[in-house]
């Protein structure tokens, strides 16, 4: 039986749910490309923030093996979608936040609520309709 797999932290969501080509032809059926949050977090950590795997594989929890595994998952899914001009849509994956991360449908600001404080709206605009990051 094989070894459950360990929660990858994951510091914030990305700021998007996914990119799409541009200035390619319509294709009839679009092809996506899954990044999962553990991936966009391997790879701001290593490409953005200059982070070496050993430092960003202790920030997220997880062996430098393991770490370079996500990376070059998340590199390749990458070169896929620019190659074969795939959208990228981002998935929540095998990920854990240190905080509870929501999704204003209304102005799609991602924020956290604070435990003490009771509110259940969008910091932003006020509004009532958002949603778990996780869902």
């Amino acid at each position: 039986m094989p070894r459950q797999r360990r929660l990858r932290k994951v510091v914030s969501p990305p700021k998007f749910k996914g990119y799409k080509p541009y200035g390619a032809r319509e294709q009839k059926s679009p092809q996506e490309e899954e990044l999962l949050y553990e991936e966009y977090e391997a790879l701001k950590l290593a490409d953005y923030d200059l982070m070496n795997h050993a430092e960003a594989a202790t920030l997220m929890g997880v062996s430098r093996a393991t770490f370079a595994r996500i990376y070059e998952s998340a590199r390749r899914k990458l070169a896929r979608a620019f190659v074969e001009t795939k959208e990228i849509r981002m998935a929540y994956g095998n990920a854990e936040m240190d905080q509870d991360w929501y999704i204003c449908n209304n102005c799609y600001a991602r924020f956290t609520i604070p435990e003490q404080v009771p509110n259940d709206r969008c910091p932003l605009c006020n509004a009532e309709n958002i949603v778990s990051v996780k869902s």
